[in-house]
């Protein structure tokens, strides 16, 4: 949107260049629509990005985060400073939003899956639980055919 300029009625014509006014940027910081105490924190650690999904219980995404898109770019995204800044970035939100207790679910093998809930932590949210559902397969894919020379 960028910067307004205001023109006071004394001067009519001229443009008054000390209080320019800034555009009021959307956050976090509006009330909640609905009142949410639980909810559920997903957390997905890739060697190559870590992302944070808060939902309520039913499921439905509240708010989201992840290494990529605050600012992180190539491999400094599968970094655990860039998980633990994501898990503080989402943790914020659910403590504007009056959110008391989560349930946390892992998902993946990436070095952002610990820092993500100890950032998340440090806003006073109590964890009733971690799961792990990383996919683990049980015989894995089957071998390649002998060559024959």
């Amino acid at each position: 949107m960028g910067k307004v300029k205001i023109i006071t009625k004394k001067d009519e014509g001229k443009v008054d260049e000390a209080p320019l006014v800034e555009a009021a940027s959307k956050t976090s910081a509006k009330t909640p629509k609905k009142k949410i105490v639980a909810g559920t924190l997903h957390v997905e650690a890739t060697f190559n990005n870590t992302k944070v999904v808060l939902s309520d219980k039913e499921g439905n995404t509240l708010f989201w985060t992840s290494a990529g898109s605050l600012g992180f770019k190539g491999a400094k995204k599968g970094t655990p400073f860039a998980a633990s800044k994501a898990g503080s970035v989402v943790g914020e939100k659910a403590k504007n939003l009056g959110i008391k207790e989560v349930d946390v679910k892992v998902k993946g093998v990436g070095s952002g899956r610990e820092p993500t809930i100890r950032a998340f932590m440090a806003y006073d949210i109590e964890i009733s639980g971690v799961r792990d559902l990383t996919p683990v397969p049980h015989n894995g894919p089957k071998p390649k055919k002998p060559r024959r020379v």
